[in-house]
């Protein structure tokens, strides 16, 4: 330490000494940030207001299970996918509108929400599909004029999963992309391999840069909603890993760059079901918000997190996550715990960023899948998002 200070005394005289000493000794005071906190962004979230649409039909359809939302800025439309199998009309989405305002308080809060129009998934052919082929859950938007939809198909009834992209207007397939063979139940009774049933593609995010009618290549994202059938870990105490698939879609061309695991909650006690329901990106860098949802003797407990993919081992080589050695998974952040606000939580499915606040906040929109049970609403839920970058 001595020759140090005879170095800096000689170099920069005795004031340079005084100084190299109090930043040494100021950076002392500093406080220490983990390496993981720097993971994540200084996400934080808050409810603004809840919103119950009523049970209704529209165009000869019944408006419910609205199990993903997405959201086009340039023409303040949302968009709402309907998981309906074609029971109270065909596989569709609808258009929505939501109207924003200040309350009494100051505080944002919805002023109207009304459906606009709906739009039905037709083959490459245009034919409406049959009943039961699709499973809609998850829905994103291009941009090029499309939306991109994953259907979590029958395994009971041997109907894959499938990852489709739509006209936007027409609801006509314009491109079925290929799902990886270990997605796929397999003919074995029971399956070995592949999604296990009503637990397949539930989630669906994009990244599209420019503006709708562009053509650049975008990355697409995702997850099925819980283990795989060769990923399953029988022990309740431990933890199941979903696969999370991150895409680069072109014209004329995908390909997937990575997939990774994705760590669920342990299943919370008296549960029937459990996982994760929704995906959003939030930023190109490879943050996400997740809904993860458990339902059971106790009703819903819904919990909202910002997931870090960075560093998180590609898995796509591995034919089983069970027993696999060395994966680093998506690390995630708790952000809300929808048991500890005001409001109980529904069947929540879908969320997307929406429009700025009358306030000038950042809206996140989340929707609840009411599961098309008579006089039961849709829930849609305001929250504010603060510390996006």
């Amino acid at each position: 330490m001595e020759g140090a200070r005879g170095w800096i005394r000689a170099r920069y005289g005795a004031w340079g000494l005084a100084l190299a000493l109090a930043l040494a000794l100021g950076s002392c005071a500093i406080p220490q940030i983990k390496a993981e906190e720097r993971l994540f962004l200084p996400l934080a979230v808050e409810v603004l207001d809840v919103y119950n649409l009523p049970p209704q039909d529209f165009q000869n359809t019944t408006v419910g299970g609205l199990s993903a939302l997405a959201y086009d800025r340039s023409v303040d439309q949302f968009y709402a996918l309907s998981d309906d199998r074609g029971r109270f009309g065909p596989p569709r989405f609808y258009t929505m509108a939501m109207v924003f305002g200040l309350g009494d308080d100051g505080q944002p809060q919805f002023k109207n929400v009304s459906i606009q129009s709906v739009t039905s998934f037709s083959d490459a052919e245009g034919n409406p599909y049959p009943q039961g082929q699709l499973d809609p859950e998850g829905l994103a938007l291009s941009p090029r004029n499309t939306v991109l939809m994953s259907s979590e198909g029958d395994a009971d009834q041997g109907i894959p999963p499938f990852l489709g992209e739509f006209d936007r207007a027409t609801g006509r397939l314009v491109t079925d992309f290929r799902i990886p063979d270990r997605f796929l139940p397999d003919d074995v009774d029971p399956p070995t391999r592949g999604v296990r049933n009503n637990l397949s593609f539930e989630s669906l995010s994009n990244v599209a840069p420019g503006t709708a009618g562009q053509t650049e290549p975008f990355r697409l994202f995702m997850a099925t909603e819980s283990a795989l059938t060769q990923d399953y870990e029988a022990d309740p105490y431990q933890p199941l890993h979903s696969r999370f698939l991150h895409y680069l879609i072109g014209e004329e061309q995908s390909t997937l760059i990575a997939e990774h695991a994705y760590p669920l909650d342990l299943e919370p006690s008296g549960a029937v079901v459990n996982g994760l329901t929704e995906l959003l990106v939030v930023d190109p860098g490879g943050h996400f918000l997740a809904l993860e949802r458990a339902f059971g003797l106790r009703g819903f407990n819904v919990r909202l997190y910002q997931l870090a993919t960075g560093g998180a081992t590609d898995t796509s080589t591995l034919a089983s996550l069970r027993g696999a050695a060395g994966i680093s998974p998506i690390r995630k952040q708790p952000l809300l715990n929808f048991a500890d606000t005001s409001l109980p939580p529904d069947n929540l499915e879908g969320l997307t960023l929406g429009p700025r606040l009358p306030d000038g906040s950042q809206s996140l929109v989340v929707i609840s899948d009411n599961n098309f049970e008579p006089g039961r609403p849709t829930q849609i839920i305001l929250l504010r998002l603060q510390g996006l970058p």
